[in-house]
């Protein structure tokens, strides 16, 4: 009886842990914001960034700002084509990987895609 008590309350622990804050987002998606005056920007000019995603998400890309831009990763594995103020572009990632990118208008823009 002791052990099955003991079992019984072990699994209600277990199934009632959360993940920690550095785990991937689920595959639903992840929306990154371009936010207003990106162009002059850096590593802020996307938020959130870096990002952490697992394999299979997409991330979605909402222009904020009144300029377009695109997002390009700097090995060409993907590229969005330019996004128009108020508009999105989306990317879904398959493989597991570190894929920086940049906006190619205005190349100080820059962001980090982790996909696990």
């Amino acid at each position: 009886m002791l052990r099955t008590l003991i079992v019984a309350i072990l699994a209600i622990a277990a199934a009632s842990c959360g993940g920690d804050s550095t785990s991937p987002s689920s595959t639903s998606g992840t929306t990154i914001s371009i936010v207003s005056g990106a162009s002059a920007l850096t590593a802020t000019a996307n938020s959130p960034n870096p990002v952490t995603i697992a394999r299979g998400s997409t991330v979605t890309w909402v222009n904020n700002d009144s300029t377009t831009h695109d997002q390009t990763a700097d090995g060409g594995s993907f590229n969005t084509g330019n996004i128009a103020p108020g508009a999105r572009a989306s990317v879904t990632f398959q493989n597991a990987g570190s894929f920086p990118y940049h906006c190619s208008i205005h190349p100080n823009m820059i962001g980090t895609i982790t996909v696990q």
